[in-house]
């Protein structure tokens, strides 16, 4: 029990310093709470409108599935935001170099960490108030299996989180390669994702040029956990979750290895 307790108490503290990481890097983002919280639901129900714009235009609303066609966008684009949203909170969290990690407790892991908790904090509470608002304003909302489609969520969180691990690994020895290659990958993901498409009604010829993205399969299998007469035939839930667990392994070996060889003097040549 004597050999426990001091085990017990530094996974406690670090959950402690997470916690205030994860509060300073909200409070970084905009001085207020609410209105920082405001931004991020504004730009969730403006890339919403542009794509019910987009889809009402050329007459695409039919191409989707049976169900509230607002939904299927909004499972799209809340599994998008929070998936590349966790992506870039890891990237630009202070690393070693920083000025943050001459405090003891601190450690680039602990400010990785509470960033990218205070971004699922952010997406969250903007994806529960977006709905809650749709629900009493607009129509009732009806999901087959909320608990499934929430895990979705976290799923493309955590497959976000590990892929910026990666890239924070890199990011000293070549720090404008991984801004670059993460601009290119938000970019690319607002087509290869599939939150504007059905991955069912793809043709053969077409699908394995998504099938690589596992945030295409976790949009996929969220929309058949929340419309009861979806099955996605064209993903699969292995995949991403297969995925996200190797690349956070990868990104924490190379982080800590990263870590190890990183100086004050590359930083300031850089």
């Amino acid at each position: 029990m004597q050999a426990r307790t001091p085990l017990l108490y530094s996974a406690v503290s670090m959950a402690e310093l997470v916690y205030h990481a994860a509060v300073r890097s909200i409070r970084k983002s905009h001085g207020n709470a609410i209105v920082g919280l405001m931004i991020n639901i504004a730009q969730t129900l403006a890339l919403v409108l542009v794509f019910y714009v987009v889809f009402a235009f050329f007459g695409l609303r039919s191409a989707g599935l049976r169900g509230d066609f607002l939904l299927y966008l909004m499972t799209g684009v809340f599994l998008f935001m929070c998936h590349v949203k966790a992506l870039g909170a890891v990237v630009g969290a202070e690393g070693p170099s920083s000025a943050m990690m001459k405090h003891a407790p601190m450690t680039p892991l602990i400010s990785m960490g509470g960033a990218a908790l205070g971004e699922l904090y952010v997406q969250v509470l903007s994806l529960l108030t977006v709905l809650f608002l749709y629900h009493a304003i607009w129509t009732p909302l009806e999901v087959h299996q909320p608990a499934a489609a929430f895990a979705m969520l976290l799923l493309a969180w955590v497959a976000g989180v590990g892929l910026g691990l990666v890239l924070v690994a890199i990011k000293p020895w070549a720090p404008n390669a991984v801004k670059l290659t993460n601009q290119i990958y938000t970019r690319f993901n607002m087509f290869a994702s599939g939150k504007m498409f059905v991955a069912n009604v793809l043709p053969a010829s077409v699908l394995p040029y998504f099938s690589w993205n596992p945030l295409f399969h976790i949009i996929d299998q969220a929309r058949g956990f929340t419309f009861i007469n979806y099955n996605p035939f064209n993903s699969s839930l292995t995949y991403p979750v297969t995925f996200a667990v190797v690349v956070l392994v990868i990104g924490l070996m190379a982080e800590f290895y990263t870590r190890r060889f990183v100086s004050l003097s590359r930083a300031a040549r850089q």
